[in-house]
């Protein structure tokens, strides 16, 4: 093999990995962190008086960045399946794409990370400008959970096509080379 074909090979399997964690974090813009709707607030309302989210719980985690102006916890209200887009819209969690991919990829979360915020990583600082694809190294993940019991699978699926029903949890998680790897339990 050349090293032509080398480096061809490399690129294509970049370019593969980062297809898969843009489907995995497709979004369509919200908004903030607290309920907006009447559901929405009932829902978040009923989950911490009654007992567990009989909705979708929705789950917002900057993990690595740890920037609370990102993370969030919500239990909205659906009625069957819904496009994650729309239960984040519900939860008032606000995502932007890059300029590239405005509505395929979540560059940013409740503004996390900012333009200007620094992420330390294994190979120094990086700071996400939102132009193309985000850094494979530094990036919002999407995760799924079937059941209150059942262990969180990687989203295959973006925001604007993945549907969640009742019972279903839905997280955004911060990951930098690679940790966190997965959503708490």
């Amino acid at each position: 093999m050349t090293l032509t074909n080398l480096r061809t090979a490399a690129a294509s399997s970049l370019a593969a990995a980062g297809l898969l964690f843009s489907l995995a974090a497709c979004s369509v813009p919200a908004t903030s962190q607290s309920p907006s709707s009447p559901a929405a607030e009932s829902a978040s309302a009923s989950a911490t008086a009654s007992g567990p989210c009989e909705g979708v719980q929705v789950i917002v985690d900057s993990g690595a960045l740890e920037q609370e102006a990102a993370d969030t916890s919500a239990c909205i209200a659906v009625e069957g399946p819904t496009a994650a887009a729309k239960v984040l819209e519900e939860a008032n969690v606000k995502t932007v794409g890059t300029e590239a991919y405005p509505n395929e990829l979540v560059c940013r979360v409740n503004g996390v990370p900012a333009a200007d915020f620094d992420i330390k990583h294994k190979g120094g600082t990086y700071r996400e400008e939102c132009k193309k694809m985000p850094a494979a190294f530094a990036y919002w993940a999407l995760w799924v959970k079937a059941t209150p019991d059942a262990e969180w699978a990687y989203a295959q699926e973006g925001l604007a096509t993945l549907k969640v029903s009742p019972g279903q949890s839905l997280e955004l998680l911060f990951t930098v080379d690679g940790e966190p790897a997965a959503p708490k339990a």
